[in-house]
């Protein structure tokens, strides 16, 4: 068996990152505002907006900042209800909290997607705003989600940090909710460390976003629409909250946009390399009767980095010894819910205001299983981490049938 290759190693960051940051190490203009135009951060914002077919784009220091900016933007009231999958990282509620907004956890399924019947139920009780966590880019059905959202009136944030590249019926994930917030943090599509971005096509939410994200005074004016255009209703919407709004100062900074811009051209071959990938351990795990890989939508076209997995037939003790004989082998598999403070098991928010029991999204968090899959893992390497797994559940399973 092939050893264990490194699934934590990240690619290498592009040797043009590398010259650009060195010009900005000697010019030492690393705020986003110093230059008059055209700082890496705002170059970041247009070629991002452009790439996925947005018309505005605000780089922020994470993807929590994007999303606590988003909720600030819609303007809503203190105690608001926001729908949260119960399946998501922590970040997520936490940033509904820091917007002084209640999270309201549904269910979600065996398929790490929307129960979509919990969804609708609960989309009934006074709820002010969505959030749609493509959790590890598994992408829920965005279709029903938007025509029952629509229909009531309530704006959706997409959550894409997992899901840069992932697109449904050809059209980009985050570009299909009223806004969309990814992340650059290093085991994202595109690594900057931290870093995180939010697009939408909304003037007024982006004047507010922007402002709020820290452009004091008239650092605003930096800020411009499609093709780099002050367009007459971004201004408008900037003159609008100018004074109006407080400054949370969330703001990326050059030397980050400086990583960023370099690899956004990669993005597509690590789509379709980390999609091959992908494809080709889930073919081989989903062999296994004690393995289920759970199958894409059918709009959907994921861009993932990692696998995810559910262990079938086995008890509680099968489970646990499956991660450490894989541990033993050299792959880290992360089962959700099997510690006590895993930052993804919904039981572990304990800051939450309303913490309900969620039966169906516990069962599938204590078998679900994740294991990272770097988009730069040749096959020998995919194959390896495959034996590995298997060659663990076939040791598991062989010492309980004894």
């Amino acid at each position: 068996m092939m050893q264990a290759p490194d699934v934590h190693q990240a690619e290498p960051i592009p040797a043009a990152a590398r010259a650009a940051i060195e010009e900005l190490l000697q010019s030492g203009d690393l705020f986003r505002y110093t230059a008059p135009q055209d700082a890496p951060v705002a170059l970041l914002e247009a070629e991002f907006a452009a790439m996925l077919g947005s018309k505005y784009a605000l780089a922020v220091s994470s993807c929590s900042a994007a999303l606590f900016l988003s909720l600030k933007a819609l303007d809503l009231p203190r105690d608001a209800r926001v729908l949260v999958p119960g399946f998501t990282f922590a970040a997520v509620p936490s940033a509904v909290v820091h917007a002084e907004c209640v999270p309201v956890l549904c269910e979600v399924g065996d398929n790490y997607r929307l129960v979509m019947e919990d969804f609708e139920a609960k989309l009934d009780q006074d709820i002010a705003a969505v959030i749609i966590s493509h959790m590890r880019g598994h992408t829920s059905d965005m279709d029903r989600i938007m025509a029952l959202c629509d229909a009531r009136g309530i704006p959706v944030i997409e959550d894409a940090a997992h899901s840069l590249g992932t697109t449904w019926h050809g059209r980009n994930i985050g570009t299909i909710g009223k806004i969309g917030c990814f992340s650059f943090q290093s085991y994202k599509m595109i690594n900057a460390g931290e870093g995180g971005i939010l697009i939408t096509d909304d003037a007024n939410l982006i004047a507010r976003a922007v402002i709020m994200s820290g452009a004091y005074e008239h650092n605003w004016q930096k800020h411009r629409g499609p093709r780099g255009e002050n367009t007459a209703d971004l201004a408008e919407a900037f003159a609008r909250w100018q004074n109006q709004l407080p400054l949370y100062n969330q703001r990326m900074g050059n030397l980050s946009a400086a990583v960023i811009r370099p690899q956004l051209p990669e993005l597509a071959r690590r789509v379709r390399d980390g999609l091959a990938g992908h494809d080709h351990v889930a073919a081989r795990l989903n062999a296994s009767p004690f393995i289920e890989v759970p199958a894409p939508l059918a709009p959907e076209r994921r861009a993932p980095d990692s696998i995810q997995f559910n262990l079938v037939d086995l008890d509680d003790a099968g489970i646990d010894a499956f991660a450490e004989a894989a541990a033993a082998r050299g792959v880290k598999v992360q089962i959700f819910g099997r510690s006590t403070d895993n930052a993804r098991a919904f039981w572990n928010w304990q800051f939450l205001p309303e913490r309900p029991e969620l039966p169906q999204t516990r069962a599938m968090l204590m078998r679900a299983c994740d294991v990272r899959l770097p988009v730069h893992l040749s096959r020998a390497q995919l194959d390896a981490v495959a034996d590995i797994l298997i060659d663990a559940l076939n040791e598991v399973t062989r010492s309980a049938a004894a």
